[in-house]
C-alpha cells in the first residue's frame, strides 16, 4: 500500500558534519579545492578554516526528502542556493515541508538551519514521483 502524502507533512534530518567529512567527500568526489582541505586555505580566503563542500550539503537535504519518500527512485527535481558555508562540527537541521500533492508529484520546501540558527541553503524546493 502506497504512502499517504499530504499537503502540510513535514519531515526532518539532522546531520553533523565531522571533522573529517570534508576529506571523505573529497575522496568520493574528487572536489580537492584547498578551501575544504587546508585550513590555511580556508583561513585566507576568509572561511575561518575549511568548509563542507556544498555538493555534500545538498546531498544531506536530498536525503532528508528521500528518508521521507521512502524511495531514492522518486526524487525527481531539486533547486537550492547556497547561502552560508558548512563548517566541521557544525549540526545542520533539515526540515521540509509538503506544499503540494497531485498529479502523480510532490513538492516540498526544504530549510536548512546550523546550531545558531542561520540558514545555509535558502530557496530549497524539491520535487518527487508518487
Amino acid at each position: 500500500m502506497p504512502k499517504p502524502y499530504a499537503v502540510g507533512d513535514t519531515f526532518t534530518l539532522v546531520r553533523t558534519c565531522d571533522p573529517y567529512r570534508p576529506i571523505y567527500y573529497a575522496a568520493a568526489s574528487g572536489d580537492f579545492n584547498p578551501i575544504h582541505l587546508d585550513p590555511r586555505v580556508g583561513e585566507q580566503a576568509g572561511l575561518g578554516g575549511v568548509i563542507l563542500q556544498g555538493l555534500c550539503t545538498l546531498g544531506w537535504a536530498v536525503d532528508a526528502f528521500i528518508h521521507y519518500l521512502g524511495d531514492p527512485g522518486k526524487v525527481a527535481k531539486v533547486k537550492v542556493r547556497f547561502s552560508r558555508p558548512v563548517a566541521p562540527l557544525d549540526t545542520i537541521t533539515f526540515t521540509g515541508t509538503v506544499t503540494a500533492v497531485g498529479q502523480g508529484r510532490l513538492t516540498a520546501l526544504l530549510s536548512a538551519k546550523n546550531q545558531r540558527g542561520e540558514d545555509v541553503l535558502k530557496g530549497a524546493e524539491i520535487e518527487g514521483k508518487i
